[in-house]
C-alpha cells in the first residue's frame, strides 16, 4: 500500500489538468489511468477551441493550465471563428495533431515533478473513519490519499454501439471501468446514464479534394497560450463538403435501422452536437448539411468527417459516406459509433466541484454530464485547484459567472443540472463581452497567481503585458492636425475632421481600427499582435463594456449576499414548498446562486432575501 497527497482517476483533458494543478502546487499526485495511449487522447474530433470553447482554453491557460501550451506545441492548422462579427463570439480553434497531442501532453505529466502516472482500473473507493480515501485497482494494489479527483469522462461502463452490434469498451476500443459505477453509487451518487458518438475516419488518399472547399488557417492572430510567442505555423488545410437529398434519402429509408430511433440506446444524447440521421429527422426541411473533413495528424492519412456523426449499420454508414460530393470512392477506415456511458448528477456538486457531504472528494469533467475537451480542461483545472486549497486548508475557488466563462459552465451544472450532455455556448454567458479570449489573462491570471499555480514566466509575461497596455493607451492621446489626417479618413470611408484629432477619437470611426492606424503612421510598433488587439477592443466597445460593468457590479450584490451554512428551508412556510425543496438539494451558498435555481422564482427570492437577513440579525 502507497500513500499520496492525492489521487487522480484518469487521464483525459480534465485528468491531465487537475494532476498538474495539484502536482505543481507541492502535491503528491497519483494520476491513474485505463491505458497509457489514452492519455490527453482526442477520442472524437481531432481540434481544440471553437465558438465559446476557445475562451475557455484560454481561461484554463490564464489561469495556469496545460491545454492551450499543448495545443500551441502541436496545431497544424489555426484559424478565428467569426472574425467578421463582433470580439464576444469570437473563437479560436486549431486543428490538432492527434498523435502529438497525446504524445507531448503524457511527456509533459511525465516529467512533472510530483506527479506519478500509472496505468490501472480501479474498481472501488472507501471512505476511512480518519478522512483519508482508500482505493483499489483491478490487479489488487490499494492507495491511500487525502482527496480524490475523479475524471473519469465517458469510461463507466461505457459500450459503443454500431447498428445492431454493441461492446463493452470506451472509445476508440479502448478498454472501460466496469466496477467503479457501483462503488460511487455505494456512496450514495445519482448516476446519469448519457450518450455521444463520433464519425468515421477514412483515408485521405480516397478523397477527390478537387471538388472541395478550401479552408485554410490564419498566421496574424493570437495564439492559445499567453506564453506562445511564435506566429501559428499552419501545416494543413480542411476542406468543406455537404450532404445532399440522396444522402438524405439512404438515411430516411432506414431510419429502423438507427439504434438512436430503435430504442437500442438509451442514453441521452446531446441537443447541440447530434448525429446525422438526428439532424436529418429534426431539420427535415434542409436540403444539405455542412461537414468539414479535418486531418486527424501528419503522421496517418486518416481524415475526419466533422458533423458526421452516426450509429447506423458499417453497411449503411458506406452508403451514406459515398453519396457525398468528394467522397464517392472513400475508404473507411474507422467506423462512426455511439457511445453510452455513465455520470453523475452534477447538482450533487458544491461550485467548487466537492462532493457535498463528503469532503476531499471532487469530480470534473464529462462524468458531471458535460461534452467536450475544453469544457473537461475548465472543470478538471477547477478540480484540481480547489482539491490543493482543500490539502492546504484554505478557502477554495469559486468562479463567477462575471469572472469567467468557466464561472458559467460550472455554475449551470452544479445549479441547474443538465438532463443532455452540456456543452458551452457564447449565448450561456451574460456577460460574454468582457469575458473575451484575448482578455482572459487580465481576468483570471492574478487568480492563478494567488492560488499558486501561476509560475514566475507566466506571471513575467503578465505584468509585462498589463505594462505595455498601460503605455499604449498613453500614446492614444497624441493628436494630429487636420491636414496629417485628412486622406487617411478619406481612403477609409470616413468623413475627414474639422479640428485636431487624437488617435482615441480616431479609433471610434466605425472604419479605422488600431491595426490600419499603426500601418500609416507607426504608433504601435514595438508593441504585440495582443496588445494592439486589446486596446483597440476596449476603446471600441468601450460604451457597450461599460454598461457590462454596471450590470456586473448589481449581479455581484445577489452574489455576495451569503446563505448560511445550517440555514434550514423547511422551518419557513414562507417560501413555496417546491422552492424549499430545490433550495435543499442545491443548497445554493448565496442569494444570486439561488435565483437560477430552476423552480425557484422571484418571488421566493424576495422571500429568502428577507428571511436571511432575519436570521443572520438573530444569530450574531
Amino acid at each position: 500500500m502507497e500513500n499520496f497527497d492525492a489521487i487522480v482517476i484518469g487521464a483525459g483533458h480534465a485528468g491531465c489538468e487537475s494532476a498538474l494543478a495539484l502536482a505543481r502546487t507541492g502535491n503528491k499526485t497519483l494520476l491513474l489511468t485505463l491505458s497509457l495511449d489514452a492519455v490527453a487522447f482526442l477520442a472524437c474530433n481531432p481540434s481544440i477551441g471553437g465558438t465559446a470553447k476557445g475562451q475557455l482554453v484560454a481561461e484554463v491557460d490564464a489561469l495556469g493550465g496545460e491545454m492551450g501550451v499543448n495545443t500551441d506545441k502541436t496545431l497544424i492548422q489555426l484559424r478565428m471563428l467569426n472574425s467578421g462579427k463582433g470580439p464576444a463570439v469570437q473563437s479560436l480553434r486549431a486543428q490538432a495533431d492527434k498523435v502529438e497531442y497525446h504524445s507531448q501532453m503524457k511527456l509533459t505529466l511525465e516529467k512533472t515533478e510530483n506527479l506519478f502516472l500509472r496505468q490501472g482500473e480501479v474498481v472501488s473507493i472507501k471512505e476511512l473513519e480518519d478522512g483519508l480515501k482508500e482505493i483499489e485497482t483491478a490487479v489488487g494494489l490499494i492507495y491511500r490519499c487525502k482527496v480524490i479527483v475523479f475524471a473519469t469522462g465517458v469510461y463507466l461502463k461505457s459500450r459503443i454501439i454500431i447498428g445492431p452490434y454493441t461492446k463493452d469498451c470506451g472509445p476508440n476500443g479502448f478498454s472501460n471501468a466496469q466496477k467503479l459505477s457501483d462503488s460511487l453509487s455505494a456512496l450514495g451518487i445519482k448516476l446519469l446514464r448519457f450518450k455521444t458518438g463520433t464519425p468515421a475516419r477514412i483515408n485521405g488518399r480516397s478523397i477527390d479534394y478537387s471538388q472541395l472547399e478550401v479552408q485554410k488557417g490564419e498566421e496574424n492572430i493570437q495564439n492559445f497560450s499567453f506564453l506562445t510567442k511564435k506566429k501559428p505555423n499552419n501545416k494543413a488545410v480542411c476542406y468543406l463538403t455537404y450532404t445532399n437529398l440522396e444522402t438524405h434519402k439512404i438515411i430516411q429509408d432506414n431510419l429502423d435501422k438507427a439504434p438512436v430511433f430503435s430504442g437500442m440506446i438509451k442514453g441521452i444524447g446531446p441537443r447541440y452536437c447530434p448525429s446525422i440521421e438526428t439532424k436529418i429527422v429534426r431539420f427535415a426541411d434542409k436540403e444539405r448539411h455542412q461537414l468539414f473533413l479535418e486531418p486527424e495528424s501528419l503522421s496517418t492519412n486518416e481524415v475526419y468527417i466533422q458533423g458526421f456523426s452516426t450509429s447506423m449499420p458499417v453497411d449503411i454508414q458506406e452508403k451514406m459516406i459515398h453519396s457525398i460530393k468528394g467522397l464517392e470512392k472513400a475508404e473507411i477506415m474507422r467506423d462512426s459509433y455511439a457511445i453510452e456511458y455513465d455520470c453523475i448528477e452534477p447538482t450533487q456538486l458544491q461550485p467548487t466541484l466537492e462532493l457535498k457531504g463528503h469532503s476531499g472528494l471532487f469530480f470534473a469533467g464529462q462524468i458531471n454530464g458535460t461534452s467536450g475537451y475544453e469544457e473537461a480542461a475548465a472543470q478538471g483545472i477547477i478540480a484540481g485547484i480547489n482539491a490543493n486549497l482543500y490539502l492546504k486548508g484554505k478557502e477554495q475557488l469559486v468562479l463567477k459567472r462575471s469572472d469567467g466563462y468557466i464561472g458559467v459552465l460550472i455554475d449551470d451544472i452544479v445549479t441547474k443540472g443538465t438532463n443532455e450532455p452540456y456543452r458551452m455556448m457564447t449565448s450561456r454567458a451574460e456577460y460574454r463581452l468582457l469575458l473575451r479570449q484575448d482578455n482572459a489573462d487580465l481576468r483570471l491570471t492574478e487568480i492563478g497567481r494567488k492560488v499558486g499555480l501561476v509560475d514566475d514566466r507566466r506571471w513575467k509575461v503578465f505584468l509585462k503585458k498589463k505594462k505595455d497596455l498601460e503605455k499604449i493607451f498613453t500614446i492614444l492621446q497624441t493628436k494630429y492636425k487636420i491636414e496629417q489626417v485628412a486622406d487617411f479618413y478619406i481612403e477609409n470611408g470616413e468623413n475627414p475632421p474639422k479640428e485636431s484629432v487624437t488617435l482615441y477619437s480616431m479609433l471610434k470611426r466605425s472604419n479605422i481600427d488600431a491595426f490600419k492606424i499603426n500601418e500609416r503612421f507607426h504608433v504601435f510598433d514595438g508593441f504585440s499582435y495582443e496588445v494592439i488587439n486589446e486596446m483597440n477592443i476596449t476603446v471600441k466597445y468601450e460604451g457597450y463594456i461599460k454598461q457590462q460593468l454596471d450590470e456586473i457590479e448589481k449581479f455581484k450584490k445577489q452574489e455576495s449576499t451569503l446563505i448560511p451554512k445550517d440555514f434550514d428551508y423547511n422551518r419557513y412556510n414562507g417560501l413555496r414548498l417546491e422552492a424549499r425543496e430545490k433550495l435543499n438539494e442545491i443548497k445554493p451558498l448565496s442569494i444570486g446562486q439561488a435565483s437560477r435555481i430552476s423552480g425557484v422564482s422571484p418571488s421566493d427570492i424576495a422571500v429568502l432575501s428577507v428571511l436571511v437577513k432575519k436570521f443572520k440579525e438573530e444569530n450574531k
